[in-house]
């Protein structure tokens, strides 16, 4: 990375929609962050960095926005503790396509 390059701080969101498997000692939350973290680390050379917060919703629906990880993300966003989200598939942060009401 050169000197002029900038860091992309970037927030990885996961979430399953029940419990069931999550008392694993390696779930499906995990899975979606080490997937998350190896993209992450595909694109160093572009100054991107995971942060450290871990936001895991499981056991909560992508129907709702009612989820304490998500709202957590939302609010770090708006203070600028990050640049972009990474998310495993984007129905992981929302059942809908339509991201009006993440503004």
């Amino acid at each position: 990375m050169s000197e002029s390059s900038s860091v992309v701080r970037c927030a990885i969101y996961t979430r399953k929609s029940t419990e069931e498997g999550l008392e694993q000692s390696f779930n499906t939350l995990q899975a979606q962050r080490e997937s998350a973290e190896a993209y992450i680390l595909s694109h160093k050379q572009e100054g991107w960095q995971a942060v450290p917060t871990i936001y895991n919703d499981g056991g909560f629906s992508g129907a709702s926005l009612e989820r304490p990880a998500l709202k957590q993300l939302l609010s770090d966003m708006e203070a600028g503790r990050m640049d972009c989200v990474v998310v495993y598939k984007v129905d992981r942060l929302s059942r809908s396509l339509d991201f009006g009401h993440f503004r």
